[in-house]
């Protein structure tokens, strides 16, 4: 078996129609490079792995196990080592043809570009502002009878004082916000619990009364609401979150809300338990939403969906996850994470992007692996450049 073989099946595999047989020589091919250290991708040295690799593939075409992922695609057999090696060849290539001294410029660039991590500020109701990220463990501040403290492992919480009641904690009205390459957890007082993504904000009141609490949200969170006890009447307090198309009610439940204004619509995801949606734009009309589904809300129009919860919530769990999701789509997501701006010029690749990556990867790498399919950027300062060519 010839080196050209080898260079098939990357290409097979960059377009999503290799076979699971050859997708298990091509793991074996990485694992064999691996082993024998020859992963340089020297001029020549290509052709050099690919001979010493295909003259062994045929004693061993058991898929080793490889951890670490860092992109999976739909398979969920490829190992980030081999998905990054691929992305080296690739890029190998391509640099054959560019100027030594440009390529290293950019990508010294790049590689300055980090991920995202736990950063957010507080904006009390007296105005003062607190910048969580900046601010040492412990207690922060005291309203109403509220004691506002960060956690070690990053989370704001609010616990009620000693004596169990809160002084008018509902005319309190807090914000926490995330920037850019920003999220953070908070711990609301009736023991909610909800973590905000980049580029999203909660307003809600220090303390809830007892008939509704109620919470407002730009951009997306994951909430697992705690059930609370209307103490005179024995009934569940509602828990509502408003956003600028949407209103959310829930009694006790797991769920996402995406409303981003620069997304083409609003979705929310139930994991447990039920909600009820409605909007604005729809006089007399809500729906109520079962475990595993989505509505979508857009131009005065609400679906439902069944989906894969696991891709609304990926970005909690420390993930990007797609899928079929479009370029603009995923590039809207690197945006914020990574706080650049993103650019297009010419006419935008119709391309369909599957799979999942680790949200701790520095953007030279998520590039890299996005490349496979084919869509080219150049980065300037902290702006993304993606073309056709």
């Amino acid at each position: 078996m010839d080196n050209s073989k080898a260079k098939t099946l990357i290409e097979k595999y960059r377009s999503g129609t290799i076979s699971q047989a050859e997708m298990h020589l091509l793991e074996d091919w990485y694992a064999k490079l691996a082993d024998t250290k020859k992963l340089n991708l020297e001029d020549g040295e290509l052709d050099r792995n690919l001979s010493d690799v295909w003259a062994t593939i045929s004693q061993n075409t058991v898929a080793p196990k490889i951890v670490n992922r860092y992109f999976v695609w739909g398979s969920r057999i490829a190992a980030a080592a081999l998905v990054l090696l691929i992305a080296g060849f690739t890029l190998y290539f391509y640099l054959k043809n560019q100027p030594q001294n440009q390529h290293v410029a950019n990508k010294q660039i790049i590689q300055d570009i980090k991920p995202g991590g736990n950063r957010a500020t507080l904006t009390l109701a007296n105005g003062k502002t607190i910048v969580l990220n900046d601010a040492a463990n412990g207690n922060l501040a005291e309203q109403a009878g509220i004691a506002i403290s960060k956690t070690k492992e990053g989370q704001l919480v609010y616990t009620i004082n000693d004596k169990g009641e809160a002084e008018n904690g509902s005319q309190y009205i807090n914000t926490i916000s995330t920037p850019n390459g920003g999220q953070y957890q908070v711990i609301l007082p009736d023991g909610t619990r909800v973590w905000l993504n980049a580029a999203s904000s909660l307003r809600y009141p220090a303390h809830f009364n007892e008939q509704v609490r109620k919470v407002t949200l730009s951009g997306e969170a994951y909430f697992e609401v705690s059930k609370a006890l209307n103490k005179a009447k024995l009934t569940n307090i509602p828990f509502i979150v408003e956003t600028e198309q949407q209103e959310v009610e829930v009694l006790g439940t797991h769920f996402n809300i995406n409303a981003y204004t620069n997304e083409p619509g609003v979705k929310t995801t139930l994991l447990e338990g039920a909600v009820k949606v409605g909007s604005p734009g729809i006089a007399n009309k809500s729906i109520v939403l079962k475990p595993g589904q989505q509505s979508y809300y857009s131009e005065n129009t609400l679906k439902v969906n069944v989906v894969d919860t696991d891709e609304a919530v990926a970005w909690k769990n420390g993930l990007f996850m797609f899928k079929d999701a479009d370029l603009k789509t995923v590039m809207r997501s690197i945006a914020r994470w990574y706080d650049v701006e993103v650019v297009y010029q010419g006419v935008i690749p119709k391309k369909e992007f599957s799979g999942e990556m680790y949200r701790n990867l520095n953007l030279d790498q998520v590039l890299d692996v996005l490349s496979f399919y084919k869509v080219h950027f150049r980065v300037e300062g902290k702006k993304i450049i993606v073309n056709p060519n």
